[in-house]
């Protein structure tokens, strides 16, 4: 509003009148009054600021000289008492420290004594040792003048022996060690002999405790098995059924087990004969189910017949798993387990051959745990030994080689074991002594009285035919089987053969009773010459 009256009341300015520069030196008039205004208003206002900025500092600083004050008198009290401590610990650190340098000086003063004793011990000793050094070097040299005198002595001697012997000293002196180089032989080949006896005294000793010890140690029971098992029948009309109409009943039995069908005379018994103990007990099984049920014809015979051979099946398996177990033997194939498990059916001698083959594998650890060797290897070799003879019958060759073979086919790997199943019989050389051991525990197993047992008539023909062997040698004239066949005596004429001929004639016996014979245990040959001396008194 001022600006519009300013310009409403100045006819010159509104109508445009004054010129541009008056303008401008107006408005330069007035921006410079303004400021110099402000400035002036500036100064008033800093001043005050100013003034009330150092009443406060001065404050400030009168309140911070009192709380210096404050905190310098209260620094000096505490470094005071740290001084005091400080100088406290320092007096006790002296003061131990001074009791420390009593105690060592009083441990050095007696270490000092101790070092004086000590110097005039060694030095008394260093008297001592001189007093005998030079007496020792006086003896010395009277030594020395000794040995002189000796050698020329000897030499003196070995001249004269020289001219009396007429003989040099080294003539003499082979001589001598010639003497002596046949003394000391001929001491050396009686000792060796003696030491030769002794062993083998002490291993034939050793050998039968041991042997007599596994005996003792494993005593198990003998129970014989027969190649013929009876059936009982309940009454004569049953016969005539299991015989059927013509005999087709009978003949289908014996057609589905392979086995021979014995009907006689005998009240109340049939008979089942064959050679392989697992038809035959598959036959008189399933007879006696035949009987049980009265259903006999040749349909339900077959039926019957099956369910018992694949019951058969189980049970070898389980057999041969329980005899596995038993003897912990461990990591076996399927089929190896199989083949132990028939031989729960076999018998050898009438000695069942699973039971033998489970004593084989005791004995024959009980044998190699005396011996230091491993026991776990031997058990494995006597069970395994004789299980050729499950298969036997249906392969060619003898049992040790084609167990052997059998066991090499499922997967057992050691020839420890190899070999001693085909080298039990020294079908093959032994490779460890783990071979030797299970023959031994075989041997054992098989010899023990009750163990085994012969028909009669095997029994008497294995005698006959051990005397034939015998009497094949020309120089023979008697020959005798005695000890129940566990030996034989030979008589040869005098005349006919010497002594070394008779030590032949007993090898020669020996080896081809082991070639042509089966028989258990061993059998002793002895070879007896004699010469007859007669005359007649008249």
């Amino acid at each position: 509003m001022g600006y519009d009256v300013f310009f409403a009341t100045t006819p010159a300015i509104s109508s445009g009148l004054w010129s541009t520069e008056i303008w401008i030196t107006l408005i330069v008039v007035m921006l410079v009054l303004g400021i110099t205004l402000g400035w002036l208003l500036n100064r008033l206002a800093t001043g005050s600021t100013l003034k009330r900025a150092k009443t406060d500092a001065e404050r400030i600083t009168h309140a911070a000289e009192i709380e210096g004050e404050a905190i310098k008198q209260k620094s000096e009290l505490e470094a005071e008492k740290k001084a005091r401590e400080r100088r406290d610990a320092l007096d006790k650190e002296i003061t131990e420290a001074l009791a420390d340098l009593k105690r060592d000086q009083k441990r050095l003063a007696k270490r000092e004594d101790t070092l004086d004793k000590k110097f005039e011990e060694i030095a008394a000793r260093e008297k001592e040792l001189d007093t005998i050094h030079a007496r020792l070097k006086g003896r010395e040299e009277d030594l020395e003048k000794k040995d002189q005198l000796l050698q020329e002595t000897l030499q003196e001697a070995r001249d004269d022996l020289e001219k009396i012997a007429h003989m040099s000293t080294d003539e003499a002196r082979e001589v001598v060690l010639d003497e002596v180089r046949i003394e000391a032989e001929h001491d050396a080949n009686v000792m060796t002999q003696q030491i030769i006896d002794e062993a083998e005294v002490k291993a034939r000793e050793q050998s039968r405790e041991i042997t007599i010890m596994a005996i003792q140690r494993y005593a198990a029971e003998h129970v014989t098995d027969f190649t013929v098992r009876s059936v009982r029948i309940p009454s004569d009309d049953m016969k005539g059924r299991i015989i059927g109409r013509e005999g087709r009943n009978i003949r289908t039995l014996e057609r589905a087990t392979g086995v021979d069908i014995l009907v006689d005379d005998t009240p109340g018994v049939i008979a089942v004969s064959c050679f392989d103990p697992i038809r035959r007990t598959i036959a008189a099984e399933s007879l006696q189910k035949l009987v049980a049920d009265g259903r006999v014809h040749p349909a339900r015979i077959e039926e019957i017949v099956e369910g018992v051979r694949k019951d058969m099946g189980e049970r070898i398996i389980k057999h041969g798993n329980d005899a596995a177990l038993e003897a912990n033997i461990r990591g076996l194939h399927p089929k190896i387990i199989e083949a132990m498990g028939k031989m729960h059916f076999r018998t050898s001698f009438g000695q069942n051959v699973l039971r033998h083959s489970m004593e084989v594998a005791y004995l024959s650890q009980i044998i190699a745990d005396q011996l230091d060797l491993d026991g776990d290897i031997a058990r494995r070799c006597g069970f395994l030994h004789d299980i050729g003879k499950a298969m036997d019958h249906e392969m060619e060759g003898g049992h040790p080689a084609i167990g052997m073979e059998f066991c090499r086919k499922y997967r057992e790997k050691s020839e420890i074991v190899l070999n001693a199943i085909g080298g039990h019989h020294n079908d093959i050389p032994s490779i460890s002594p783990y071979t030797p051991i299970v023959m031994a525990a075989d041997a054992i197993s098989g010899a023990r009285p009750g163990a085994r047992r012969e028909s009669m008539e095997m029994y008497v023909k294995r005698l006959e035919e051990l005397e034939e062997i015998a009497k094949t040698y020309e120089q023979v004239t008697e020959a005798h089987a005695i000890q129940a066949g566990r030996e034989i005596r030979v008589i040869v004429d005098a005349k006919r053969a010497d002594d070394a001929d008779a030590f032949m004639i007993a090898r020669k016996i020996a080896k081809q009773v082991e070639e042509q014979m089966t028989f258990p245990g061993e059998i002793k040959v002895t070879v007896l010459r004699e010469v007859r001396a007669e005359a007649t008194a008249r």
